[in-house]
């Protein structure tokens, strides 16, 4: 696997995971955090990721 295509991937499943905590954890309380902002989080750094991915494809490509 190339290295695009795991931080894509990685990407994803971050992105993801974040959606389900935003979506899904807005009644739980943790003394900390807020679960649904570490879900927002998590959701931007899945987009940072594969956006970095897909620019290292299209990088390689030319």
């Amino acid at each position: 696997m190339s290295k695009a295509r795991g931080n894509l991937v990685e990407g994803v499943v971050t992105f993801l995971i974040g959606l389900g905590l935003w979506l899904f954890t807005g009644d739980v309380e943790v003394p900390v955090v807020t679960l649904t902002k570490v879900g927002v989080v998590m959701m931007c750094v899945g987009g940072v990721l594969a956006a970095a991915a897909l620019w290292q494809e299209a990088r390689r490509k030319t």
